[in-house]
């Protein structure tokens, strides 16, 4: 029975394989109903910026049509990455927990899983795993992934790029971005007023307008108002998630034999079916709560080659059994520990960025 839940996907990943790629389409909305307001995330200005900078990453057409970034690829991998860290998943990929002393001689925990930069942050590369995740990086770069995927799969599943060593940089298996279509932009104003007027009732000193009044301003001691600030965004058309896993890029990494190279597919895989059939995170941030569309159900798709899709379902269930089997073919370290090494951190700071670079990737 196992070798058959095994075996289930290997017509994908054989080199003759037709298949490029698994997509999904889901059609989301604000839980407070589909004509709510929802607050996409902000961002600064691009530099030697002209005119008014609303925040908000939002591309308007002379047609009058616009689109509005909701969450982003990298921030949709580090919503998506954290889910192996919970039962029934965190047995799915190693549990790497890098140990860091901070005051007052307390020890601070950081999963790997948590990392923004996954196995090329700097709290992995200064510690005491640096030179086994520089090797992965080079044998990666050898042709070899196995190495890496036993250490930090998810780095494979979603992306890596170790820029600020090796400079090995692995594409994502795993894509998703959420986008929403046809957005009116909306502004927002409000005046904080505080609980007792200091200066009227003589409390504080009045002051006029200067550096002083700014400063209570800050402290909360008087009228404060912020006018026409970014107020969310009402999406008109729909908003979507697109999701891909791209098995032509999963079917190009290769380990040091025929027989590793189909076992490190199979796992990689399973990690991706796991992330591409998981309830996505309803909560991105404050005033932009998402469910699925009960009246417009996800669409799942199998692209081959020649652009011919054909329909495709998997419940959550079978892909989590799928990953758990070739998971225990694959065999990997469970858990590791590390500890992060300030000393290192000194020592690199005191080279260029060059001589950094030149010593990583030696």
């Amino acid at each position: 029975m196992s070798n058959q839940i095994l075996t289930k996907f290997d017509r994908w990943l054989d080199a003759q394989a037709t298949v490029v790629a698994l997509v999904a389409r889901q059609y989301l909305m604000p839980v407070e109903g589909k004509d709510a307001v929802i607050f996409p995330p902000t961002y600064p200005p691009p530099e030697n910026f002209r005119g008014e900078w609303h925040g908000y990453n939002i591309d308007t057409f002379p047609d009058g049509s616009s689109v509005c970034l909701i969450d982003s690829v990298a921030s949709q991998a580090n919503r998506l990455e954290p889910m192996f860290k919970k039962p029934p998943y965190d047995g799915l990929v190693p549990q790497v927990r890098v140990k860091l002393a901070i005051k007052g001689g307390e020890v601070l925990e950081i999963n790997l899983l948590d990392a923004g930069h996954r196995a090329a942050d700097a709290v992995v590369r200064y510690s005491t795993l640096a030179e086994d995740l520089r090797k992965a990086f080079l044998d990666y770069a050898q042709g070899n992934a196995a190495t890496l995927a036993k250490l930090a799969p998810t780095s494979l599943i979603f992306g890596v790029w170790d820029s600020r060593g090796t400079q090995v940089k692995a594409s994502r298996i795993v894509r998703s971005v959420i986008r929403a279509y046809n957005v009116r932009l909306l502004h927002r104003s409000a005046v904080y007023i505080p609980p007792v007027l200091y200066e009227e009732k003589g409390v504080l000193e009045e002051i006029q307008e200067g550096s002083e009044r700014k400063r209570r301003a800050e402290e909360g001691l008087v009228h404060n108002p912020a006018s026409w600030s970014h107020g969310g965004v009402q999406v008109l058309g729909e908003i979507r998630r697109d999701m891909l896993c791209n098995l032509a890029q999963l079917r190009s990494l290769r380990a040091s034999s025929e027989e590793e190279t189909l076992s490190m597919r199979r796992y990689l895989l399973g990690l991706a079916l796991v992330v591409f059939t998981a309830t996505p995170e309803s909560n991105l941030r404050e005033g932009c709560e998402l469910v699925p569309d009960p009246e417009r159900p996800q669409v799942v798709d199998l692209v081959h080659d020649n652009g011919r899709r054909e329909p495709w379902t998997l419940d959550p269930s079978e892909a989590l059994e799928f990953a758990q089997e070739a998971a225990r073919e694959f065999k990997f370290k469970e858990k590791q520990e590390a500890e992060f090494q300030a000393g290192r951190v000194v020592e690199a700071l005191k080279k260029t960025k060059e001589e950094r670079k030149k010593a990583s990737s030696s």
